[in-house]
């Protein structure tokens, strides 16, 4: 029976030339079978298999296991932070290692300016598994160095300009790592009214909760607050007195001090700074909440709990402050004291932009009979709110885009179509779908359907104007009626995105 399975076997490989024998296979070493106990050598080969597709430069596993530790021991700080909201973290700098530092990368916006360096994200992405390990070690042997910030400027829309400070993008991933640590450490001791640069509120929930606020609280009057230079004036001292109340690293205290010591080059010349951080860098949003948290927002929540008898209300975001008050002489009273406890730290309240107004469902009758005219209207976080009625003739709180701020980008539309003059019109036109995209996913709230019509049109009109302007010799005339067929394929309409404030402020703080 053994010899006929052999010869089987021999024939079997005379029909088939490409069966061959381990012997036979070009001098390459064909995988077997391991066998399950003993020494005895595998009866069968093993079945090859293609290795999994991937880019061999990737670690993916180790890449995911290093992101998923990072999440499990920031957890853990935050929930240390939760149960002892009194005590100081002793040890916070041992977290700033590889994949925290590669998560705070990928974390960062791609398109952002360049600092004094030169090098962008993309570049910096090409050496990143080469420069993370050495940036550990420099960081924990305290050989780091920090390099200033670029100063550069934007222009308000009341004509003035802003100093921004455009930092390294190795300075940015740094701060990055620096705020993912810190903010599970502060988040439980920051005031409900808080919303700016914190982690799952937005400036959507600031303007829900001031709507909600005015409208169902008894508030007649609103203190639209605003700190002058507050960026440019932010006290060292005392900002790093506080942050050491509840962060006693030396390691990591010694880092923010470096960086808010560090200053900005313009024109070539370098300017240390004594006061003030970078407004624009990355840690800046978070010192700033971390100061007007202790200063700010304790202080009113005690002044509110202790010497109001009417109802108070506060949002705040980041430096930009509105209070609403039932009284008058509360609002007055309230007005004085902040004013001399921001005085106790070296800042000041603006005097043009800090208003005090009567405002509220009251406000139109009360000063109707004082023959005052209408209820003045106040600016926050991009919108105008005014004092209206809707149809039964009940109180409603109206909110527009800012009218000099959609000017001033509409103008500034205006001169980009100019330099995009001769470019195709697929090209324009999906830049300005972009744009319209983007306004409306901030403003299109209910209520501001006649500020985004307005600024539809008037990008239609101007992007109608630059066409004709192409060429007068053009065997078709642009008609209105060609063009709406041209914009209706590339402009999205406006359409309200957000739902009502109340709905998503019950939704989000069910309390």
């Amino acid at each position: 029976m053994r010899h006929k399975c052999a010869e089987a076997k021999g024939k079997a490989n005379r029909r088939n030339p490409s069966v061959r024998t381990p012997e036979e296979s070009d001098g390459n070493i064909v995988p077997k079978k391991s066998a399950n106990k003993g020494a005895q050598p595998p009866a069968e080969r093993m079945e090859e298999r293609t290795p999994t597709e991937r880019n061999p430069q990737q670690k993916a596993t180790d890449q995911a296991q290093d992101w998923d530790s990072v999440s499990s021991r920031l957890e853990r700080v935050r929930q240390r932070a939760e149960a002892h909201k009194e005590e100081a973290f002793v040890s916070l700098f041992h977290h700033l290692k590889v994949p925290l530092l590669r998560e705070a990368f990928y974390a960062l916006k791609r398109k952002a300016a360049p600092g004094l360096d030169g090098v962008n994200w993309y570049e910096y992405e090409r050496k990143l598994e080469v420069r993370l390990p050495e940036l550990q070690d420099e960081l924990h042997k305290g050989s780091y160095r920090a390099t200033p910030a670029k100063r550069t400027y934007i222009e308000k829309p009341d004509g003035r300009k802003r100093p921004l400070g455009v930092q390294a993008i190795e300075d940015k991933v740094v701060q990055k790592a620096c705020v993912m640590i810190l903010n599970p450490v502060y988040e439980p001791l920051f005031c409900g009214f808080s919303y700016g640069s914190r982690p799952e509120r937005g400036a959507h929930d600031a303007l829900d909760a001031l709507h909600e606020g005015i409208c169902r609280k008894k508030i007649n009057w609103i203190l639209d607050c605003d700190i002058e230079g507050f960026f440019d004036h932010l006290p060292h001292d005392e900002l790093m007195e506080i942050i050491s109340k509840r962060v006693s690293d030396p390691k990591m205290l010694r880092l923010l001090r470096k960086w808010l010591k560090l200053g900005w080059v313009e024109e070539g010349k370098r300017h240390p700074a004594s006061v003030g951080t970078p407004q624009g860098s990355v840690i800046s949003p978070l010192l700033a909440n971390i100061f007007l948290n202790e200063v700010m927002d304790h202080w009113v929540s005690k002044w509110r709990r202790e010497q109001a008898s009417g109802d108070v209300i506060a949002v705040r975001y980041v430096d930009d402050a509105v209070f609403g008050f039932q009284y008058e002489n509360e609002a007055c009273g309230f007005l004085e004291a902040l004013r001399e406890r921001l005085q106790s730290y070296g800042l000041k309240l603006h005097p043009a932009k800090t208003r005090l107004i009567q405002f509220g469902r009251f406000a139109s009758k009360d000063r109707e009979q004082k023959g005052e005219g209408k209820p003045e209207s106040f600016d926050f976080l991009g919108f105008t709110h005014s004092c209206g009625k809707t149809r039964n003739g009940k109180f409603k709180l109206r909110r527009g885009t800012i009218a000099k701020r959609m000017t001033l980008k509409l103008k500034e539309i205006k001169e980009e179509l100019r330099k995009r003059m001769h470019d195709p019109l697929s090209k324009t036109g999906k830049w300005l779908a972009s744009l319209l995209r983007g306004s409306f996913q901030y403003y299109a709230v209910p209520g501001n359907m006649k500020s985004l019509r307005a600024y539809y049109t008037a990008i239609g009109r101007m992007w109608l104007r630059t066409i004709r302007r192409r060429s007068h010799k053009a065997k078709v005339r642009w008609t209105w009626e060609r063009f709406y067929r041209l914009q209706q394929n590339w402009l999205p309409r406006p359409r309200v995105i957000h739902p009502y404030p109340g709905q998503r402020f019950d939704a989000k703080y069910s309390r």
